[in-house]
């Protein structure tokens, strides 16, 4: 019998990718590898996410699709001090050992000294796992030093490529300006005070020449790139720009009369400031891919590098990636948590804000839970570490953002479609505007009195090939979708950052904008609205006496696992009841309880298992009325077939359910209440919260249906609930909000993940969720109304009525102003504060009112 093999996922980092048409690339690629099922990539994260068949393909098959095309996937660095090794032998036996193990790139060992140096990519392999092969052949082990993890080295990428775009800016900007001194010298009053030589057709060569040749080259270089595999990208349209515009000025220059417009249109000036536009673009998109991921960034440092590990009755400072589960580690004031675990002895208060979104210190004593990542404030605690190295809350939140930001919304995917199969649209439209004024508009409509917008001279000698070339290279130009491939993936990278940093986990760019599109919310009562710590509130006995009556209704409800029967069980302490022994205990679900004591039968339940037995409630029916209606849930026990007691029991709110539901209301919303109570009951509840729809009554496991029958409505819903018991009801809903989900984030099911148990957060994911997708249409706002707007002007739309062209360099500084309008736009997400969490509540509880619990309601 064959078992079906199961996929794998990664995530690979990917460097040197500029544009949407970069992203086509490496999808296309990584596609094509034998094995792979998707691959998504994201620009402004610069990571692929590939799921793919182990047994098909491997992660040297993924590297090597991707550098195949010209890019790169940056591998990290550790290196080691080794000791025991002999020359000659024990290298060879390292570096066999380790080159078999995949994600290892390369192995340098250096027996004289030591030294073992890995690259490999983390993503495949653990340095603890290198460090445990090489003991494991009888070597020791130590760092040498920090080793290059992922988000150093992710920094360090940023930080070169914005570095290598800075120096781009620092020449081109300079000797731009240069130029343009030299080719306005004779206009206005520039004459005064720039000398002559600086308008020679010579020395603007000579200024221009090295612009082509240096920060222009990375655009030729890369364009070649891609042409050598038979691709286009945004490089291919920079690159025949700046070389159509530099080719023009020197044919002029020195072959005047070639009928590129003679030696009064040289067009230096176009060629370095289409050169200092678009590194000006460049360098605003490394900027932007540098920041909008700062809130991850953030939390990768969060996680300590080197902690106190007591060990044989002595205290060790080991690299946190080798503490393993069940160590015993030593956390002082000031210092982080190195590792999820449990206090076993000491006392502090933790501050848990920067993982949780909680503002105010949380107390820890033994037994309590401590989050990797969180920052010990005043006294001193060993823990005992649970979960370690990817398995801590702060890995899982980390990877649960990073895999959000690699996966794509369908607004995104249709951008990056369009601006895929943009690059061979422009092209074909310069093809066309080439040909139509080369053979109809320039006989139609030249005029010897032609200008360049921001030039000083005309273009009467500029005949027909020239001046078509000249509007062609304009429209390809100006038509660069550069900011469109920037406009989607950078809004999200921000917003789901965002979420993260208020305890709010997007699984990914869909459901981001699936919950800007919720209209109606369903929660779940309890768990959700309510403590989830019900209480015994009244006991109408019909025959016998209270504390017997309630000694008999724990004695049954113990072997029970609902959370009335721990507020009945709980009702019984400290009053000294005796407990009698019961049998044949059978669990009726969304019914109740059965069972035998004392040879009596005992029924304890709702009315729905009171009218199964035929057990006659019309007597106490006016009391267990007057008890819903004041928000009670009512159990009914009868005993040996007749009605013996009501008990009534309550939940109580949690101060933030109101204040939700009100703001949920005012962002117009609808907001509905799903519970297993009675009608009545549930009602009461919703008054006291605000809420208009009720879906009481409902079992779990109809909770689903519940769901489905809204949307049947064309309602967009988003089901909120405690992510185990109401995952049917999440999955199906089009947002799954898991509420409280604590440190199990990984195992949750639904779209969104919170983190706090606190209904508030529901409200700050929705106005997350609206305002990244309004900064998502806002940047393509820019990014496609620009070209719109730009490309008939380009081709010359104006020019019969004006007899004035855009000029190349116009068309440059244009394209950059769409790139910097992004940026910028997108930048201001940084500084957004869900309107929740702005300011002290505009409404709080006034008192904490009492909610009910029903026996219906298991797992609700």
């Amino acid at each position: 019998m064959t078992t079906e093999r199961k996929p794998v996922e990664i995530t690979l980092p990917v460097s040197g990718m500029t544009c949407a048409a970069c992203v086509r690339r490496v999808e296309k690629a990584l596609n094509a590898v034998p094995g792979v099922e998707s691959a998504s990539v994201n620009l402004s994260a610069a990571k692929a996410g590939v799921v793919y068949d182990p047994e098909a393909a491997g992660v040297r098959d993924l590297e090597a699709a991707i550098t195949g095309i010209g890019y790169e996937v940056p591998a990290a660095r550790l290196e080691l001090i080794v000791t025991g090794m002999t020359a000659g032998h024990c290298d060879l036996i390292i570096e066999k050992a380790l080159r078999q193990m995949p994600g290892v790139e390369n192995v340098v060992v250096n027996c004289a000294t030591d030294l073992v140096a890995v690259d490999y990519l983390d993503v495949a392999v653990t340095s603890a796992a290198i460090k445990k092969t090489i003991r494991e052949l009888g070597y020791e082990v130590a760092d040498r030093g920090k080793r290059e993890d992922s988000i150093d080295r992710e920094r360090q990428m940023r930080r070169e490529e914005l570095r290598r775009q800075t120096i781009n800016m620092l020449i081109a900007w300079p000797v731009g300006a240069l130029v343009m001194l030299g080719t306005f010298q004779g206009e206005w009053i520039l004459h005064e005070f720039v000398p002559s030589f600086m308008g020679e057709k010579w020395f603007l060569f000579l200024l221009t020449t090295p612009l082509v040749a240096g920060p222009a080259r990375q655009f030729f270089v890369n364009s070649w790139n891609g042409l050598r595999h038979g691709l286009t990208d945004m490089n291919l349209l920079y690159a025949t720009g700046i070389g159509a515009a530099y080719l023009i000025a020197v044919i002029n220059t020195f072959f005047p009369s070639a009928g590129f417009g003679g030696e009064r249109a040289t067009f230096y000036e176009a060629a370095a400031l289409l050169v200092a536009f678009i590194v000006l673009g460049r360098y605003l998109e490394a900027l932007t891919r540098g920041r909008v991921s700062d809130a991850i960034r953030k939390l990768m440092q969060l996680q300590p590098r080197r902690a106190i590990v007591l060990r044989d009755g002595e205290e060790q400072e080991v690299p946190v990636d080798e503490i393993e589960a069940g160590d015993v580690c030593l956390v002082r004031p000031g210092a982080g948590i190195p590792v999820d675990g449990v206090v076993v002895e000491g006392y502090s208060a933790v501050d848990e804000s920067m993982v949780t979104g909680e503002s105010l210190p949380v107390e820890k004593r033994v037994d309590d839970e401590t989050i990797a990542g969180t920052i010990n404030k005043t006294g001193s605690f060993q823990m005992r570490a649970t979960r370690v190295g990817a398995d801590t809350a702060l890995s899982q939140i980390i990877k649960l953002v990073e895999d959000a930001q690699t996966t794509k919304a369908p607004i995104q995917s249709l951008a990056d479609k369009v601006a895929g199969h943009f690059i061979l649209g422009v092209h074909v439209l310069a093809l066309a505007v080439f040909l139509f004024w080369f053979f109809v508009g320039h006989g139609l409509w030249f005029e010897e009195e032609t200008r360049l917008l921001l030039t000083p001279y005309t273009l009467a000698e500029l005949e027909v090939f020239g001046f078509a070339l000249l509007i062609s290279v304009t429209v390809l130009v100006i038509s660069c979708p550069c900011a469109v491939g920037l406009a989607t993936p950078a809004a999200m990278m921000a917003g789901t950052g965002k979420g993260a940093e208020y305890g709010i986990l997007f699984k990914g760019a869909d459901a981001v904008e699936a919950t800007s599109r919720v209209d109606t919310v369903v929660l779940d009562k309890t768990g959700t609205l309510t403590k989830g710590e019900p209480s015994v509130t009244d006991i109408v006995a019909v025959r016998g006496d209270d504390d017997e009556l309630l000694a008999l209704a724990a004695a049954v409800e113990k072997s029970s696992e609902h959370p009335l029967a721990e507020a009945i069980v709980e009702a019984t302490v400290g009053k000294g009841l005796t407990l009698p022994t019961i049998s044949d205990f059978d669990s009726v679900p969304g019914k109740g309880v059965e069972a035998k004591a004392d040879g009596r039968s005992v029924l304890l339940g709702n009315r729905r298992l009171m009218d199964d037995h035929t057990v006659d409630l019309a007597n106490r029916a006016a009391e267990a009325e007057r008890l819903e209606l004041e928000g009670k849930t009512v159990m009914f026990m009868a005993i040996d077939g007749e009605l013996a007691a009501l008990i009534a029991v309550a939940d109580t709110l949690k101060e933030t359910s109101e204040r939700a539901v009100s703001e949920l209301k005012k962002m117009g919303l609808e907001v509905a209440m799903i519970t297993g109570d009675n009608k009545r009951t549930a009602n009461a509840i919703a008054r006291q919260l605000g809420i208009d729809r009720v879906l009481a009554e409902v079992l779990p496991q109809d909770k689903a249906a519940e769901v489905e029958r809204l949307q049947a409505e064309g309602k967009k819903v988003a089901m909120v609930g405690d992510g185990v018991n109401d995952a049917p009801a999440l999955a199906k809903a089009d947002v799954g909000i898991a509420i409280g989900s604590g440190t199990d984030v990984a195992k949750e099911t639904g779209n969104v993940v919170l983190i706090r148990d606190d209904v508030l957060d529901v409200t700050a994911a929705v106005q997350v969720g609206r305002a990244t997708m309004r900064l998502v249409r806002q940047n393509l706002f820019w990014a496609f109304g620009y070209n719109a707007a730009t490309i008939p002007l380009a081709a010359g739309l104006l020019y019969p009525f004006t007899s004035q062209m855009v000029s190349p360099e116009l068309a440059a500084l244009l394209m950059a102003s769409s790139s910097f309008s992004v940026t910028m736009n997108t930048l201001r997400m940084r500084g957004f504060v869900p309107a929740i969490k702005r300011g002290p509540p505009s409404a709080p509880a006034e008192e904490v009112r009492s909610v009910p619990e029903t026996a219906t309601e298991v797992g609700s």
